[in-house]
């Protein structure tokens, strides 16, 4: 038997290689010390309750609650943190779990705060928006009053809480059902070696070159779906009916509006963005029927989609060349962003390589305390890794600059802008590799990779979006959720998708059973306005001057001092209007022509 390669423990890996957490705390002594302290400082939220009306008093106490979550969050980063580099050591595991235990009782001891704020008349909230005291606090507080209407009675409230629980089922089941009792068969892969199939080699399968291995592996991973579909379908619908619920519960016109309530966004955004993507349905067509011929098909199946066309060239870059590809690209964002990423990535905010017992894929963990750090588990042969490293980086920065140029209060930015700065940074790093690629094939390597990039943020996303509008309504007008109900929505959507040329195997109308994201609906569709609003900035950026890098600057270091919609729009995008996704869908017929004029 061949020896398998070991990981290293984490004692083993350099230091080099490891994220320094000194920005937090020196070691678990110090964590201790300041965890006692916090924690006794609890009680302290008890002297507030039921004297909120007072301007004086509530404004203590939300500098209370301020200092008391800011020295939370630097405990609980570092806790987090630590878990995550090695998730077997023990201390490590007992330190997180009494942050949560003690963070969870601060919870219940502050939960009066939000109630007996909202249950002030009118008259009395608008005096306290009105007065100096509060001035530092004035947006949060307007912010919570934007709930009123939304929010019921104590008792009511209170029965709400009550469900919390119960309301998590439909996703519990489904989590244990797809990741623990669906058991796969094995599948050969290229080599002729059998592979346990799994969420993660089902991935890996669909990249193999060899069409057979594609082939078998989709139609084992199905099969399994297609074993329990109607579990699948009834789990899916209790998931959706409580979106309906909640949202009925509390007075809002539809479910979609009630998830996009928190960010201010209009339904508009979310309708403009499925119609502009629906426009562009041919040049996505297009981009199948150029695969297709490239790879020398008769018929593309959706297990045809994965694997790259030029899956013979092969990418190595050392953690240092990636270093340099990903500051090399974004060079525009000039010397600031630049050197304090260089600081950070060529020293120890980053974790760099896979550990035993590590956790898996990769993350951005910033505070406003310590330093943005970066989980990795690189592999210099994967380019994907490269653009992870620079999507990361994007996460970073923003929370590197925001937490610089906001308060506490203000700094924790979005999700729906998070995203916008991550897949900033992958955008100069296609653009700076196609730039700099060695010749033509090497080119449409790049060129086919930010093409899939696109594919499967902007259009896949979007219908998955559409998907979860069309349930969704179907619930709202007491349409029954059954198996066959979801198998035809999303057959329909497929055929619209993947057009009139793509052969669509029965097995496919079982992908909507298995996306996790529908469990945490209207989520998905941010990934596409992400995107395309990414894109967006980064034509204006590049095609600008000093002050369009402002603008870019100034929005990463906005935090959540504005809603969304308006960070971006001072930033140079109106996501209202649909210019910024036909922008980036533009680009994307763009490259699909390129691509078959490369091959």
């Amino acid at each position: 038997m061949k020896d398998v390669r070991q990981l290293s423990p984490r004692s083993k890996v350099k230091e080099s290689d490891r994220w320094d957490l000194n920005s937090l705390f020196p070691d678990h002594a110090n964590w201790e010390r300041a965890f006692e302290k916090w924690e006794k400082r609890i009680v302290g939220y008890a002297r507030f309750q039921g004297k909120l009306g007072d301007p004086k008093t509530l404004a203590a106490c939300l500098r209370f609650d301020e200092g008391f979550d800011r020295a939370g969050e630097r405990l609980g980063t570092y806790a987090f943190l630590k878990t995550a580099e090695d998730t077997t050591d023990a201390e490590s595991q007992r330190m997180q779990g009494r942050y949560l235990n003690a963070a969870s009782r601060a919870a219940q001891a502050s939960s009066y705060i939000r109630p007996e704020i909202l249950a002030l008349s009118a008259v009395k909230l608008k005096k306290l928006l009105a007065d100096r005291r509060l001035a530092p606090y004035r947006l949060m507080l307007e912010r919570l009053v934007r709930y009123k209407p939304h929010t019921l009675g104590k008792k009511e409230e209170n029965l709400l809480a009550m469900q919390i629980e119960m309301a998590q089922a439909a996703g519990q089941i489904f989590r244990q059902l797809n990741d623990a009792d669906l058991k796969f068969s094995a599948v050969k892969d290229e080599k002729g070696q059998w592979v346990e199939l799994s969420h993660a080699t089902f991935s890996r399968l669909l990249h193999s070159p060899k069409r057979s291995v594609r082939r078998a592996a989709f139609c084992a991973y199905y099969q399994q779906y297609a074993g329990h579909q109607h579990t699948l379908a009834a789990s899916l619908n209790g998931s959706i009916q409580r979106d309906v619920y909640y949202a009925r519960a509390r007075n809002h016109p539809s479910a979609l509006e009630a998830s996009l309530f928190p960010d201010r966004v209009p339904t508009s955004v979310y309708d403009n963005l499925i119609d502009s993507v629906g426009r562009h349905l041919p040049a996505l067509h297009r981009y199948y029927d150029v695969r297709r011929r490239k790879m020398r098909l008769r018929e593309i199946h959706q297990y045809d989609t994965y694997v790259p066309i030029l899956s013979q060239l092969q990418t190595r870059h050392t953690w240092s060349q990636a270093v340099k590809a990903v500051l090399g690209a974004l060079e525009p964002l000039g010397s600031e962003y630049c050197g304090v990423l260089e600081r950070g990535l060529t020293g120890r905010w980053c974790d760099r390589y896979e550990n035993r017992g590590k956790q898996s894929g990769a993350f951005s963990c910033g505070s406003y305390d310590g330093d943005p750090y970066i989980l990795m588990n690189y592999q210099p042969e994967v380019l994907d890794h490269v653009f992870t490293l620079a999507h990361e980086a994007g996460h970073s920065m923003h929370s590197y600059f925001s937490s610089r140029k906001q308060p506490y209060r203000y700094y924790d930015y979005a999700i729906f802008v998070a995203e916008v700065a991550s897949t900033f940074n992958e955008q100069l790093l296609a653009r700076h590799l196609m730039d700099h690629a060695r010749d033509d094939r090497h080119r449409a390597f790049l060129v086919n990779r930010q093409i899939d990039a696109m594919r499967g943020t902007i259009f896949r996303q979007t219908m998955f979006a559409e998907f979860e509008k069309i349930t969704h309504g179907l619930a709202e007008s007491g349409e029954p959720l059954t198996v066959d109900c979801f198998k035809h929505v999303y057959r329909e959507l497929l055929q619209r998708y993947f057009g009139p040329d793509f052969r669509l195997d029965d097995e496919l109308d079982l992908e909507c059973f298995r996306i996790p994201h529908f469990y945490r609906a209207f989520y998905v569709y941010k990934y596409a306005t992400g995107m395309s609003a990414a894109i967006a900035l980064a034509d204006r950026v590049l095609k600008g001057g000093q002050q369009q890098l402002g603008d870019y600057l100034d929005f990463l270091g906005g935090g959540c001092s504005q809603d969304p919609l308006e960070l971006l729009r001072d930033a140079g995008v109106d996501m209202e209007q649909p210019m910024a996704v036909d922008t980036a869908l533009g680009q994307f017929s763009g490259l699909v022509e390129q691509l078959d004029s490369l091959l």
